[in-house]
């Protein structure tokens, strides 16, 4: 497992993750995402910037991403 970014904010009405990227993360990529009472694991489906939809972020990148279950800020994203 590969550390790409910590959760900055979570939307619980949308289901959405804003995401501090420390590393590269793709659509498609199967990630995790962990800490005191989290435990996730899903495909990534959809990424925004700024409300565009974007197929790839880099790290230093603000990122909002849509998450299958309730996720908390200082929750660590790890790619598989």
């Amino acid at each position: 497992m590969e550390t790409v970014g910590k959760i900055n904010n979570y939307f619980g009405k949308v289901s959405v993750a804003v995401v501090e990227l420390s590393g590269t993360l793709k659509v498609g990529d199967r990630i995790k995402i962990k800490g005191s009472g989290t435990d996730l694991e899903q495909q990534v489906t959809s990424m925004q910037i700024d409300h565009n939809n974007i197929q790839e972020a880099k790290a230093g990148q603000l990122i909002g991403m849509k998450v299958d279950g309730k996720v908390k800020a200082g929750d660590t994203v790890y790619r598989l």
